[in-house]
């Protein structure tokens, strides 16, 4: 057997929530704005009066274009049904995607301008906006107000929101980032991780599976770049939410832990581990017929249970993987960290563990770059509607 008949195995997103196999359609919204590069479905809370009280929320990193369905389904349909209450109180929801999420977060704000210069000119009266978004959403929205802001384009925005942004950075386990690069048969996956989007979410990323975990070029020049526009809009209250803790407290998974171990078939002797501190951990031994890498890393802190908004990194990697032989998924370890609390209210960085695990709830408030911010009571998925974190939002939209 040869390299060429390598299983292939059906892609998953390491960075974003997976749906479940059949969303519903979401009700046919009141305008569709075609833009360029994204769409916009607009939802009027009152169709007498047209657009008045529009909050823009834009969609968050996956591979391809949005799936409006699936974003109003998480809205809506969950715990908490955000739509119907934001249309309740007043507001017009205005359901921001893109042609290709994957595509630079400095690419996809000009989406965003289009669709603010558009609200604007298509609202009744002169209610300021609401502008934000979900995971990587918050981050494309952040950089369009104060790019405008910058070239002095009226944005006319009192509210800015992030929704478990990753401010500092977004976390993947680099087992699983060696992993898609491994998987020589499944290439989306390699091209998820190497996508601009990633390269400028993650907080520590490699390209191959020899790569080096390191801030990779694109995240420091898009960090470059939203400094050159002062890092954050200053006209509008810059509000967040956080699907982490604000205790300190871990999600429980340990470090060094063998969360997947494949023990039969074509990747048999495979193991992908938990992150652990210190030198030289190995976090992943991949196998195949023909090829094997240990992958190590040095100085990382333990991020896999870092307080945050979850993904199920591991589990759905070990799902994936058992088409290819038996596999063991460890459980306590399916869910891992992905936007550490610290990152999502934007108050400390990730390189220390003292920092990544910081009581947040007995900081100064100051401490964040936001105006005012609110973490969840216990550790969720990440992007998660709830009506603790979506009540609190409501209640500070512009009257």
């Amino acid at each position: 057997m040869s390299e060429q008949n390598e299983p292939v195995v059906e892609p998953w997103s390491f960075l974003a929530p997976q749906p479940g196999e059949e969303v519903p359609p979401a009700p046919a919204p009141d305008a569709v704005w075609q833009l360029r590069g994204g769409t916009a479905w607009v939802y009027y809370a009152n169709s007498k009066f047209g657009l008045s009280k529009p909050v823009i929320l834009s969609d968050g990193f996956e591979s391809g274009p949005s799936k409006l369905d699936v974003l109003w389904d998480g809205l809506e349909r969950g715990d908490y049904a955000f739509v119907t209450e934001l249309r309740r109180r007043g507001y017009d929801l205005v359901l921001l995607g893109y042609d290709d999420r994957s595509a630079s977060i400095l690419k996809n704000a000009d989406v965003a301008i289009e669709c603010i210069q558009r609200t604007i000119s298509e609202r009744r009266g002169n209610h300021p906006l609401t502008v934000g978004g979900f995971s990587m959403g918050g981050l494309v929205t952040r950089y369009a107000l104060a790019k405008m802001e910058t070239e002095q384009i009226r944005h006319e925005t009192a509210v800015y929101l992030s929704y478990d942004s990753p401010h500092r950075g977004a976390w993947i386990p680099i087992a699983l980032q060696a992993l898609a690069h491994f998987l020589k048969a499944t290439p989306a996956l390699s091209q998820q991780i190497n996508s601009d989007a990633a390269r400028q979410l993650l907080w520590r990323h490699i390209s191959t599976t020899t790569g080096t975990p390191e801030q990779d070029q694109l995240r420091t020049e898009f960090l470059d770049e939203l400094e050159s526009v002062g890092n954050w809009p200053q006209l509008p209250r810059k509000i967040g939410v956080a699907n982490g803790s604000g205790t300190g407290d871990g999600n429980g998974v340990k470090p060094g832990l063998d969360a997947v171990k494949v023990t039969s078939g074509y990747f048999a002797g495979t193991t992908l581990r938990t992150q652990s501190s210190g030198s030289n951990q190995e976090v992943a031994r991949l196998k195949g017929l023909l090829t094997e890498r240990s992958i190590t890393t040095n100085g990382l802190p333990e991020l896999d249970g870092a307080p945050g908004g979850t993904l199920e990194s591991f589990g759905i990697a070990g799902r994936k993987l058992k088409i290819t032989g038996k596999t063991e998924v460890e459980p306590s370890a399916a869910w891992v960290c992905f936007v550490p609390a610290v990152s999502a209210v934007a108050i400390r960085d990730l390189d220390k563990q003292t920092d990544l695990y910081t009581d947040i709830n007995a900081l100064p408030k100051v401490e964040s770059e936001l105006d005012d911010f609110l973490l969840s009571s216990e550790n969720t998925p990440h992007s998660k509607m709830t009506e603790e974190l979506g009540s609190w939002i409501l209640d500070r939209l512009p009257k």
